[in-house]
C-alpha cells in the first residue's frame, strides 16, 4: 500500500516543467490520501523556487486503522536548475519502507542527463521489461522535481498552458510520458493557505521502457482515463503545484488533498534591500 500511495502521489507530482520559472517562492502543502472517501495516508511537500534554481522534499506514510495492517512511509527530495527554458535536476532520492521491504533510489546528473543512480534492491525475476537504455536518461525529469511546473510567459497561470505538455519522466526503475490536457479553471476556497483558480488537467500514462507490457496493472493504467490533476500557484512565481489529484479505479477512486497549501514570495536579490 505505500508503494501505491508513492506511485500515485509520483504521478501527482511527475507533471514536471519544460519552461523557466521567473521569481522566487516558497511552498509548504500538506496532503490527506484517501480511497472512496476514508483517508489511508498523508504527505507533505516542500519547495523553494529563485530565478535560477529550486529545491524540493516530500513525505508520504500510511495512516489511520491501515497501520495497522501495513505500516509503511517514505521521503523525496531533489534540486536542480532552470536553464535554457527548462529544468534540468541535479539530485533526485527517494527511500520507502514497508512491513517486508524497503527501497532505495539516487539519481545525479547534469544537463537533463542522468549519469550516476543507484537503486536497491537489484530487481531480479522476469526479463519481459522493455529495457532502458542511456538514450532514456537524457532530456528527463525525477518525480519529485516534476512537482514544480513553471508556465512561460505573462498570461493566465491556470489557462490552458498550465497542462498542455508532455512529461518524460525517469523514476531509476521506469522511463514513461505522462501526457497532460487542459480541462477547466476551478475556483478553489476550501484549502488553508489557497484561494482562488487551479487548472484541473485530464493525465494519460505512456509507458516508454522498464515495464512488463503484458502486465495487467500496465494496459490498466495505459487506458485509465480517469487521472486528473489540479495545480495552483505558488506566490511570487509562475510556477504551479500539485493541489489535488484524482486517480479512478474498477474498485474507486484514491484522492490525494491538499489540505494546507501556504505559500509566499522571495524577493529577487534586485529587490533585497542593500547592506549596510
Amino acid at each position: 500500500m505505500t508503494r501505491l500511495i508513492v506511485t500515485i502521489a509520483s504521478l501527482a507530482s511527475a507533471l514536471a516543467a519544460a519552461e523557466t520559472a521567473f521569481a522566487g517562492g516558497a511552498l509548504e502543502a500538506r496532503y490527506s490520501v484517501s480511497f472512496t472517501g476514508v483517508t489511508i495516508g498523508q504527505g507533505a511537500l516542500v519547495a523553494e523556487v529563485t530565478d535560477d534554481a529550486y529545491s524540493a522534499a516530500g513525505s508520504a506514510a500510511v495512516a489511520g486503522l491501515l497501520k495497522v495492517v501495513t505500516p509503511g512511509k517514505g521521503t523525496a527530495a531533489a534540486r536542480g536548475n532552470f536553464a535554457g527554458g527548462k529544468v534540468t535536476p541535479v539530485s533526485y532520492s527517494v527511500s520507502s519502507e514497508s512491513r517486508d521491504r524497503t527501497e532505495e533510489v539516487r539519481l545525479a546528473g547534469a544537463s537533463g542527463v542522468i549519469r550516476d543512480l543507484l537503486v536497491l534492491p537489484v530487481r531480479s525475476g522476469p526479463d519481459d521489461r522493455v529495457p532502458i537504455t542511456d538514450t532514456h536518461r537524457v532530456g528527463v525529469v525525477d518525480p519529485m522535481s516534476a512537482a514544480l511546473m513553471p508556465v512561460s510567459g505573462s498570461g493566465d497561470l491556470t489557462g490552458p498552458d498550465a497542462c498542455n505538455r508532455t512529461i518524460p519522466i525517469y523514476d531509476g526503475r521506469q522511463r514513461y510520458d505522462l501526457v497532460l490536457n487542459y480541462e477547466r479553471t476551478e475556483m478553489v476556497k476550501d484549502v488553508k493557505g489557497y484561494a482562488g483558480p487551479a487548472a484541473r488537467c485530464r493525465v494519460d500514462y505512456r509507458p516508454v521502457a522498464g515495464h512488463r507490457p503484458n502486465r495487467k496493472q500496465v494496459k490498466e493504467l495505459s487506458e485509465n482515463k480517469e487521472i486528473f490533476v489540479w495545480l495552483a500557484p505558488i506566490a511570487g512565481t509562475r510556477v504551479l503545484a500539485p493541489l489535488k489529484v484524482n486517480f479512478g479505479t474498477k474498485l474507486g477512486v484514491f484522492t490525494v488533498q491538499a489540505t494546507h497549501f501556504l505559500s509566499e514570495p522571495r524577493p529577487s536579490a534586485a529587490d533585497a534591500p542593500a547592506a549596510r
